[in-house]
């Protein structure tokens, strides 16, 4: 019997060879692998390709007409032989492509001159080029329609299950299309049973096809009608397993037991807000409720809490934080880097004033004590705080991956707040919310707006809450590109803007991809764009701006004169604060930076950032680093410099960071260009994306029809039992490391 647990090897026939490439260069290893190998194109059998402008080097699969066949002869200088060839010109809806067969005798020539008469049509892979301004096919590959005696057995048998769509698949060199399309055509023929995944009343409900026909459309179509079914099915089934898991996680963190947090143990939420000395934004107010809400169930909130750059998410986690301190407990709030960790720690301390100052002089008697613990503190630093943390004295801990250590116990921790979510794996979060006695209420958040439909999918077992409006004070902020491929003199007047900024008495910030020639900052990737090749299309790492050596440069040149400093992640703990804080002071001009900058640091003075070599960082990145500009009230500038040229992927990620501010028009051009698992978080899982036939944006319309059947599903059947297949791949989704990825903490 073969099932789709089968090895592959069951139905590859004898070609060892070539089942070693199927095997090793597409991962296919069962039959089920094979056939979920989808087509990524189709060629219309029914008529001639149109072909536009050809490329050197270009792969080309068309369906050609031999217009030209004939068998001349010419003398093998290896010989000095007569030898034969069959020049032949095939044809299609645009320019013709020479193929030329080489033979040693005249009856083989004449045989391939048998194979391809004038007339004969067929389809035809091989690579273009260029040879005496005619447009050559090389080494072709065929399979010829009508009867043909002479052909390729094995090439002209993948055409007999072939409707009008001939199915391109994805391939590995030394594996040919056919070779796949026969050993599908072969499983799909002694396949003893497909599994039905979805039930037959819910298939019924959203009108997609069975599993059966799916299968057979996607791989021998007759039009692109039975094509688009097939994918409705597959996409909808995936997006139905996923929501089936998100649903299922939430619903058993609902249903878990949690101290309800009603702040009804003291003031100090009541006393934050009478000295805030500007009103709440009506979206911080209403957030701020449905937080009060959420915390005062007695199961565990699990709220995703997203904004703008500067649209005031810390105010709302701090009062959150602060409404857990008057229930009694105690709030954690996880930084990714010890420069945001410092920075939360100093504003949070300065929004408190004597609210933080509990336990000292001088301190309110409704007041708390503010905790920071980083990997890089004193012993002495670290104990007391530790003291402090596991005593309950400190109500508000503000920490890096040190909180995570096992040394590391609270008194009763009531509220976990994650900053910059997609910096943290699973298992980051699960180890800070494990040292609460029972389980805590956690609140994410992030400064890179996510589309509704990605929420959905990544983050559907989180309520989500978001922040759309600025705050008062917010100042526009000019965004420009700097084309140094087109116009390099540029460059200097970005100096000349730099020095006004700081002539006016503001400050500026240098942002540089690299520390040194060759070192990125940790845990950084790097924005690259290859072309088909495999090649770098914009500038060789060596060449790129590097933090140490911009210093130098700008120090003795164009900046000289003025107060530089460089801040990266490689620098001594007590150094990068302590640049922080005179930069914060205004004892520095520009600050020359790696993207340790890119989140929660707040300098009120700063109206200028240059982004060097901008092209190597993602449009989400690039926004986040701009909204360190112009948050004192003062215009903001931003200059993208860049050596991409028009039309490059980079230089279009360029030119729209440029065009908007909107950060959720952003994150769509984000997706659209580097795929979902880039984008959400490398650091969730070890492969790009979890979603394989599913796209976020694409396919909204069939995720929103997802989740309304796995509300219906799981509100009538909450184990599945009454569909087991169903509950089966729910169950290996949930045990995979794509559940993973898709918690997102």
């Amino acid at each position: 019997m073969i099932g789709l647990d089968s090895p592959i090897e069951t139905v590859l026939g004898d070609q060892a060879t070539k089942r070693k490439k199927i095997v090793e260069g597409l991962g296919l290893r069962t039959v089920g692998d094979l056939l979920r190998h989808f087509p990524r194109r189709y060629v219309k059998t029914g008529e001639l390709t149109k072909v536009a402008e050809l490329e050197d080097g270009q792969m080309l699969t068309i369906v050609g007409q031999i217009t030209r066949s004939k068998v001349n002869t010419y003398t093998d200088r290896r010989t000095g032989r007569t030898a034969y060839r069959l020049d032949t010109v095939v044809s299609t809806d645009g320019p013709s492509l020479k193929m030329t067969f080489f033979a040693k005798s005249q009856h083989v020539g004449e045989w391939h001159a048998r194979r391809l008469p004038v007339g004969r049509r067929g389809i035809f892979v091989g690579k273009v080029s260029s040879f005496r301004q005619e447009w050559q096919l090389t080494n072709p590959q065929m399979a010829l329609f009508g009867p043909d005696d002479a052909g390729d057995e094995s090439a002209q048998a993948t055409l007999d299950a072939i409707g009008d769509l001939y199915p391109i698949y994805p391939l590995t060199k030394g594996v040919d299309s056919w070779d796949l399309q026969r050993a599908i055509t072969f499983a799909r023929t002694v396949l003893d049973e497909l599994p039905e995944l979805l039930p037959d009343a819910v298939r019924e409900q959203y009108a997609v096809v069975d599993a059966r026909q799916a299968l057979d459309w996607i791989h021998a179509p007759d039009d692109y009608a039975q094509v688009g079914a097939a994918h409705k099915r597959y996409r909808f089934e995936e997006a139905l397993v996923t929501q089936l898991v998100l649903m299922r996680r939430r619903r058993a963190t609902q249903a878990l037991g949690a101290r309800a947090r009603t702040g009804d143990q003291g003031r100090l939420l009541e006393a934050f807000d009478q000295r805030l000395p500007f009103e709440l934004t009506r979206g911080q107010a209403e957030i701020g409720a449905e937080l009060e809400h959420d915390l005062a169930q007695p199961h565990p909130m699990n709220r995703l809490l997203q904004g703008e750059v500067g649209s005031g998410k810390t105010l709302v986690a701090l009062r959150a934080m602060l409404r857990t301190v008057d229930s009694g407990g105690q709030a954690a709030l996880l930084a990714p880097t010890e420069v945001l960790a410092q920075q939360h720690h100093r504003s949070i301390s300065a929004l408190l004033g004597d609210l933080a100052a509990g336990g000292m002089l001088g301190g309110s008697e409704d007041a708390t004590t503010v905790a920071l613990l980083t990997g890089s503190m004193a012993k002495a630093q670290r104990a007391e705080a530790m003291l402090r943390i596991a005593s309950g004295e400190a109500g508000i801990v503000i920490g890096t991956h040190a909180l995570l250590e096992e040394k590391v116990s609270f008194a009763d921790l009531g509220l976990v707040v994650v900053d910059e979510q997609h910096r943290f794996g699973v298992e980051q979060r699960a180890a800070l919310t494990s040292k609460a006695g029972a389980p805590p209420h956690v609140l994410v958040m992030t400064a890179t707006p996510i589309p509704r439909t990605v929420a959905m999918t990544v983050f559907g077992d989180l309520e989500t809450s978001t922040l759309t409006e600025l705050p008062a004070g917010r100042a526009p902020i000019q965004t420009n590109v700097v084309p140094l491929a087109e116009q390099p003199a540029w460059i200097a007047r970005v100096w000349e803007r730099v020095r006004e900024e700081v002539g006016k008495g503001h400050q500026a910030y240098v942002v540089c991809p690299r520390i040194t020639g060759d070192e990125l900052e940790q845990g950084e990737t790097d924005q690259r764009d290859l072309d088909e090749d495999g090649n770098e299309t914009a500038a060789p790492a060596g060449s790129l701006a590097a933090v140490e050596d911009v210093v130098a440069e700008l120090s003795e040149g164009p900046l000289h004169g003025l107060r530089v400093a460089m801040l990266h992640g490689k620098l001594p703990p007590d150094e990068k604060d302590r640049t922080m804080r005179a930069f914060a002071a205004g004892e520095i001009d520009v600050l020359v930076s790696t993207t340790v900058i890119e989140v929660g640091v707040d300098v009120a003075n700063a109206t200028a950032m240059v982004l060097l070599d901008a092209d190597r960082f993602g449009v989400s990145q690039l926004h986040q680093l701009r909204g360190r500009v112009g948050r004192g009230g003062h215009p903001g500038l931003c200059l993208l410099v860049s050596r991409a040229e028009v039309g490059t992927p980079a230089r279009e990620r360029l030119d729209a960071v440029a065009s908007t501010t909107d950060g959720f028009e952003l994150s769509r051009v984000d997706l659209e260009q580097r795929r979902e698992g880039d984008v959400l978080g490398a650091s969730q899982s070890g492969f790009r994306s979890s979603l394989q036939t599913l796209r976020v944006l694409r396919d909204e319309k069939t995720i929103l029809a997802a989740r309304a059947a796995a509300e219906d599903l799981l509100d009538r059947d909450p184990d599945l039992l009454e569909s087991p297949l169903l509950g089966a791949a729910v169950e290996s989704l949930e045990q995979s490391r794509q559940s993973d990825f898709m918690e997102k903490s």
